[in-house]
This record gives C-alpha cells, sequence and structure tokens, in this order.
C-alpha cells in the first residue's frame, strides 16, 4: 500500500497475528525530515492497533543511532535487566544486546519478563546487521493464541504459574546469582526480592533459591482483551533442544537443582502435553518478517509475544526496553 505521506506501508498476518510493516523514505530524500513524525505518528497507531510495527529504511548503524531511534517514542527507558534469566550484555544505557543464545538454536516464543514482579510494555529491537539466513523476530498475538487453547487447558493457566530458580554462587549449570542480580552484596539481592514479592532461601554451597507466583494470563490494560502472558514453555525441561532434557537432568539430584523449571500455581507439574498444545497454537499464529540492516521492529510486550529464528553468519541486534 502507497500512502500520500513520505513512507510506504502494508500489513503482514499470520493466523490470528497482524504487523504493520512502514518503509521510511530515504535519509536525505525530498521529505525525509518533515515524514519522520509522520512515520512516527503511523507506526504508533500501527502498534496500537495490531501491537507490532517493524519500520524499514531507518538507517540505524549502531547503538547510538539505535538509542536515539528508541527516544523518538518519548518512553522511559529500562537501564538494567536485573533479575532476568537469559544472557545479554549491557551495550549502553538503557540499550543491550539480544538475548546471547547459539546460534543453531531458535528461541521460542515469549513475553519478555512476565515471570518477574514488573515487565515491560514495550520492546525495541534495531538490527545492525541481519543474518544471512535465518535470524528473524518472529512474532503471535497473545489473544489468539490463548483463545486457540482449549477451556480446561486455559483454565489451568488462568490460576497462574510458578517458577522456580536454583541460581549457583559461582560455579554450576546456567547463571549464578551474581550475574542476575548485578551484585555481590546479598543484601542488596534479598532487598531486589522482597519488593518484587518473591520467596527465596539461600542454600549452604553459597547457592540461592527463588520462587515467584505470577500470572498465567493477563487482561491487556489497553484493549481489555484477555491474553497469553508467561514463560511456562521457555521454562520446562520440554523446551530444551532434542536429547539435552536428559542430559541436563542427568547432571543433578532433583528438579530442584534446575537453573530454572515451572510449575502450575499450586506446585502440580505442567505435562509435557499441555505445553505441547501451547506450542502448536503458537506456531499457527507465528508471524515473521525478515530483517533489514537498519530496521526497527516495536512489540507490545503484554500483547505480542516474540522470539528468534535459528541463523547462519554473523547477526546484530539490539534491544531497549520500556
Amino acid at each position: 500500500m502507497t500512502t500520500d505521506q513520505e513512507y510506504r506501508e502494508e500489513l503482514r498476518v499470520a493466523g490470528g497475528t497482524t504487523m504493520g510493516v512502514l518503509w521510511a523514505a530515504p535519509a536525505g530524500g525530498p521529505g525525509a525530515a518533515d515524514g519522520a513524525e509522520g512515520l512516527r505518528l503511523r507506526a504508533e497507531e500501527l502498534l496500537a492497533e495490531h501491537g507490532a510495527v517493524m519500520i524499514h529504511g531507518l538507517g540505524i548503524a549502531d547503538a547510538e543511532e539505535f538509542h536515539a531511534a528508541v527516544d523518538r517514542f518519548g518512553d522511559r527507558l529500562i537501564r538494567s535487566y536485573r533479575g532476568g534469566n537469559t544472557p545479554r550484555v549491557a551495550v549502553s544505557d538503557g540499550v543491550f544486546t539480544s538475548t546471547e543464545y547459539p546460534a543453531r538454536f531458535e528461541i521460542s516464543l515469549h513475553n519478555e519478563l512476565s515471570y518477574a514482579h514488573s515487565w515491560p510494555r514495550r520492546l525495541f529491537f534495531g538490527c545492525l546487521l541481519a543474518a544471512e539466513t535465518g535470524g528473524a523476530t518472529p512474532v503471535c498475538d497473545g489473544a489468539a493464541l490463548l483463545a486457540a487453547l482449549d477451556p480446561e487447558l486455559r483454565a489451568r493457566f488462568a490460576a497462574g504459574v510458578t517458577y522456580r530458580q536454583y541460581l549457583h554462587g559461582g560455579y554450576g549449570l546456567g547463571k549464578s546469582w551474581q550475574a542476575t542480580f548485578e551484585t555481590e552484596d546479598r543484601v542488596e539481592v534479598e532487598g531486589f526480592l522482597r519488593e518484587s514479592e518473591a520467596e527465596f532461601a539461600w542454600t549452604p554451597e553459597g547457592g540461592l533459591r527463588v520462587i515467584q507466583h505470577r500470572q498465567g494470563i493477563l487482561e491487556h490494560p489497553v484493549t481489555g482483551r484477555p491474553v497469553w502472558f508467561n514463560q511456562a514453555d521457555q521454562w520446562h525441561p520440554s523446551n530444551l533442544p532434542e536429547g539435552e532434557a536428559g542430559t541436563l537432568l542427568s547432571l543433578i539430584d532433583s528438579t530442584d537443582d534446575l537453573p530454572h523449571w515451572v510449575t502450575y500455581r499450586d506446585g502440580s507439574p505442567i505435562p509435557d502435553e499441555d505445553l505441547a498444545k501451547v506450542r502448536e497454537a503458537a506456531r499457527r499464529h507465528r508471524l515473521s518478517v525478515p530483517w533489514q540492516d537498519g530496521s526497527l521492529l516495536v512489540v507490545d510486550n503484554l500483547r505480542v509475544l516474540h522470539g528468534r529464528e535459528a541463523y547462519t553468519g554473523a547477526r546484530r541486534v539490539l534491544v531497549s526496553m520500556t
């Protein structure tokens, strides 16, 4: 679709997921400066309507230019990933690498930090360098995913989920508590966890066990629609690559010693079959738009799940959260 503005626009659809895609006017071209504000306003409209918008042609080449692109949306940046369970590196103030996970594996669809006491409302992804193959950031509408589940399964998740972590003290599987909470001060960690309404206990070996009771389904504050909002899929051993779950479980004496795992809120196990149904629903509504160098993707984190395709070659994607 071509508009009378200084940008092009179209909608991409897969199942119940829709993403707005915009192409900015070439830098230095006629109307580029005047069209920048119109482009942002249209991006806001598409984000409110569909929950995800990709903007091509911005020419984002480094962290500074990415930061500037995010700032145009006027949202306050989250400046720390404290408490996050995935590996990422702070590049600059409020700018992080996307999850650093081996390129040969995909990252399943999820809502960022939905296991935490508070979470980002929006996610901004900036592609400095697109992969040779794969590497897209797929999305999935959370209301569409939820509606695709049978009523009994929805009811089990509506009651909530319980996330459990074992964070070692410097040597072991997964992240240490020092890396997770960005400090070596136990008192500071305890204060953070109390504010997060988490249960916790230190182990004699210097590790830390954390239990967090969180929602499985959320009512979106703007649309009022119920949406899938949890990371049970990611925290469950069945999400591990084929063959790795058995290897991991063979290294520990109890599931309590897994770096992270999840149950239903009442502590009952989540069967593999339940999560297989969730993953199948997510696949039916999964939408993937390939990255281009210099592009920006904005996602309503409460409304839309995101993930990462496996890829080959170099890939450089930054993220900010607001």
